[in-house]
């Protein structure tokens, strides 16, 4: 496989053409943000352990019948993934309140949920991704209405999935975001990555956070969560 231009370089991520126009190449960074990149550090090994665990994610959900972009790992830093368009909206599920939800709505962080929360958020950088409504959505083009069903459904696929995944390890699946591409065939699959930067993972019994928390907080050890959830997955096995 060549590797050509690079295409786009995200806050987290690079991504390039090859030579097989069904076939991009994915670069994970060192980089770390939070609150829309106004907070920034660079962290070593911290792509390599994204890329191990995002890996080992997406090949999880692909046994429970839920497709991705992901193709393969090759080498500590790097994937393969298909190429799709971005739906310009992430998709966030909540199993307990935690994050943003508490300060918007004055919140008591660490409730349960009686049921998954779905959250639809607009991709703009310089608008903080703003929380928008389904409406929003269908009205200023940014999905169809089958387009909103099929997110909707996988995520909750993905959710009942997740959660039987870290139960598993004893860890408490508190919320994560999901990001989805249409691919040549316009059919929505996943995209992105499914990582500590990218959930919020809690350690039960003690409530740890094993998640980008450690840095958006300023908690410290962010890569050694990030070690203890790809440990566990590891020990886990596949």
């Amino acid at each position: 496989m060549e590797i050509r231009e690079m295409l786009y370089e995200g806050k987290a991520k690079r991504l390039y053409s090859t030579d097989d126009p069904e076939v991009l190449y994915l670069e994970y960074k060192n980089s770390l943000t939070a609150f829309n990149a106004k907070k920034k550090a660079e962290m070593e090994g911290k792509g390599e352990l994204n890329n191990l665990i995002s890996s080992w994610i997406f090949k999880y959900l692909s046994k429970k019948g839920i497709e991705s972009h992901f193709i393969e790992k090759i080498n500590d830093n790097c994937q393969t993934v298909k190429p799709v368009t971005i739906v310009p909206l992430e998709v966030v599920l909540r199993n307990v309140t935690a994050g943003s939800i508490c300060k918007r709505l004055g919140l008591e962080q660490g409730m349960k949920l009686s049921r998954p929360l779905i959250e639809f958020y607009y991709k703009e950088d310089e608008l903080d991704d703003p929380l928008v409504l389904e409406d929003h959505a269908l009205l200023f083009g940014w999905a169809t209405e089958e387009d909103l069903k099929t997110m909707k459904e996988i995520t909750l696929k993905v959710n009942d999935a997740l959660i039987e995944l870290f139960d598993s390890i004893d860890i408490d699946l508190v919320d994560f975001k999901l990001e989805f591409g249409k691919d040549s065939d316009g059919k929505i699959i996943l995209a992105d990555e499914v990582s500590p930067d990218t959930c919020r993972y809690w350690e039960k019994g003690t409530g740890k956070s094993l998640d980008k928390d450690r840095f958006r907080k300023d908690m410290g050890d962010v890569l050694g969560a990030y070690r203890e959830i790809w440990r566990r997955l590891s020990e886990r096995g596949e």
